[in-house]
């Protein structure tokens, strides 16, 4: 996560206020031992998403209670989705929303509309429409999420490539002069 954005994360009192029980119990905690997408754990994928959902929600003034809460907990499904899973039916793009809704109902008392937001966050690939405007933020802010954080990796990697070409191209070049 890019330290400018967690530091202004960080210092947002309202988002931090509603956030705190979440990212405090230590079942969302081990979301950090877990990978998303490429080097994003889990935990920070969903806290992203979460301040995400938060701004775009408060700016509209919708529920950004509710959809802040949800989007922290969206990806609460505690495996490696990459690994088959022993007893695990059906494939995680389809399933883990509603792993990670029971996983947060265990923990937290969550309200239909946060329960909602979670269960159908995975839309359309999932054929369930989400119920409120909040589910479709946090719908369309997930895929933003993913798809940024794979851009960075991919970018990076694509850098590195080009930056280890010119090394060769200098390094032959000086080669060739001796």
């Amino acid at each position: 996560m890019n330290t400018d954005i967690k530091d202004l994360i960080d210092n947002d009192k309202e988002f931090q206020k509603i956030i705190y029980p979440l990212i405090t119990n230590e079942t969302v905690l081990q979301m950090k031992n877990f990978r998303q997408h490429y080097e994003t754990s889990c935990f920070d994928h969903c806290y992203m998403a979460s301040y995400y959902c938060f701004l775009i929600c408060k700016k509209y003034n919708l529920d950004y209670k509710s959809i802040t809460r949800a989007a922290m907990l969206h990806d609460l499904f505690l495996y490696d989705w990459r690994k088959r899973q022993p007893g695990r039916k059906g494939l995680h793009a389809f399933t883990h929303g509603k792993t990670a809704c029971e996983n947060a109902c265990k923990i937290f008392n969550l309200s239909k509309k946060e329960k909602d937001i979670i269960l159908k966050h995975m839309w359309p690939v999932t054929p369930q429409f989400p119920t409120s405007i909040e589910g479709f933020i946090l719908t369309f802010v997930d895929k933003y999420c993913a798809l940024s954080e794979t851009f960075e990796v991919l970018k990076s990697r694509l850098f590195m490539r080009k930056a280890f070409r010119y090394a060769y191209l200098f390094l032959s070049l000086i080669i060739i002069k001796l």
